[in-house]
C-alpha cells in the first residue's frame, strides 16, 4: 500500500481481508511448487471483476499465469483453460457478488462435470469495489447504497448451495487465519475435481464483520467462527448438512468426495472409447 511495499500496491482498502487471502494463496502456491517440483508457471489464476481480481498478481518475479476475465465468468474461462491444457493447476478467485450473483448460473454445470479446478471465494457480504451495494450474501434488511430501506431478498447460504449443487470438495475459511486458510487451499488444489474454498473476508469500508466473526469479549460479542470437529466425517454429505444447521461460520473441510471421477478423468475415458477413423472413412461418411 506504499512505495516501501510495492508488492502490495493493490487497489484494496487498508485492513481488507483480501490481503490475508492473497497471502494464503501465495503460501499454498509455494508449497505446491516445493511438493511437485513444477514451475510456478504451471499454475493459472483466473479472476472475474471485483476486489478479488487483484489476486492475479501474486509474486515478484516468476508467478502464475493470471487471466483477468469478465464479471461472473471465471468458471467458463477456467473450463476453457482445463479443456486446452488439462495438466495445468487452475485456481479461480472471485468475490461473493461476482461468483454467486451473475456467476451463480455456472456453479451447477461445473459441479455436474466435476471440473478439476479450485475456486477461492472471498465473501464480504457486499459489492465492495462498486461502493457497497448489497450482494447475495448480504443479510436480510441490511441498509446499503442499493437498499436504502433495507434488503428484501433472503441472505444466501453459499455452503448449503455448494452442497446442494454437488460440488465435490467444500471448505470454509477466514481471511484472518492465514496459515490454516493456506492449508485449506492446498487441499482444494490437490482434490481431483471441483473444489470450493469459501472465505469470510471482511470489507473494512462497507461491511466490516471482523468483530462478529472473531468476537469481542469486552463488547459481549460471541465469535461467529467455530472449528469443524476433528471427528467430522467429510465423506458424509448428510453430516456436512447437519453442521450447516448449527449456525455461525464453520471453519475447515465440510465435504470431500474422493471417489467421484473428475472431468479430466471422464474425458480421458471417453477418448479411450472413441475409435479413430481414417481420412477416407471420414470422407466416405458424407453422402453426396
Amino acid at each position: 500500500m506504499s512505495k516501501k511495499n510495492e508488492e502490495y500496491d493493490f487497489k484494496w482498502c487498508p485492513g481488507c481481508g483480501d490481503f490475508g487471502v492473497r497471502r494464503a494463496l501465495e503460501m499454498a502456491m509455494i508449497d505446491r511448487l516445493e511438493e511437485t517440483g513444477l514451475p510456478i508457471e504451471n499454475n493459472v489464476v483466473v479472476a472475474g471483476i471485483g476486489c478479488s481480481g487483484n489476486l492475479v498478481h501474486l509474486l515478484e518475479g516468476s508467478q502464475p499465469y493470471g487471466f483477468h476475465g469478465i464479471h461472473g465468468r471465471s468458471l467458463p474461462i477456467s473450463l476453457g483453460v482445463k479443456m486446452a491444457r488439462p495438466e495445468l493447476n487452475v485456481v479461480v478467485v472471485a468475490g461473493d457478488g461476482d461468483f454467486l450473483s451473475i456467476g451463480g448460473e455456472h456453479i451447477g454445470p461445473q459441479a455436474a462435470r466435476n471440473l478439476n479446478v479450485c475456486a477461492v471465494i472471498m465473501d464480504n457480504g457486499v459489492y465492495g469495489l462498486t461502493k457497497g451495494q448489497s450482494s447475495p450474501t448480504t443479510k436480510l434488511g441490511e441498509i446499503t447504497s442499493s437498499t436504502p430501506f433495507g434488503k428484501i431478498e433472503s441472505q444466501l447460504n453459499p455452503l448449503e448451495l455448494y452442497l446442494t449443487l454437488g460440488v465435490s470438495f467444500i471448505a470454509s475459511g477466514f481471511s484472518g487465519q492465514v496459515r490454516p486458510l493456506a492449508k485449506l487451499i492446498t487441499q482444494g488444489m490437490e482434490h481431483k475435481g471441483f473444489s470450493i474454498v469459501h472465505v469470510q473476508s471482511p470489507c473494512t469500508t462497507y461491511n466490516d464483520t471482523f468483530e462478529l466473526l472473531k468476537g469481542n469479549v469486552q463488547k459481549g460479542i460471541e465469535p461467529g467462527l467455530w472449528e469443524v470437529p476433528e471427528d467430522h466425517d467429510t465423506s458424509d454429505k448428510g453430516a456436512a448438512q447437519q453442521l450447516l444447521q448449527q449456525g455461525g461460520v464453520p471453519v475447515g473441510v465440510l465435504y470431500d468426495d474422493t471417489f467421484r471421477p473428475s472431468m479430466d478423468q471422464q474425458v480421458e475415458q471417453m477418448w479411450a472409447r472413441a475409435e479413430p477413423k481414417t481420412v477416407q472413412e471420414l470422407v466416405d461418411a458424407f453422402e453426396f
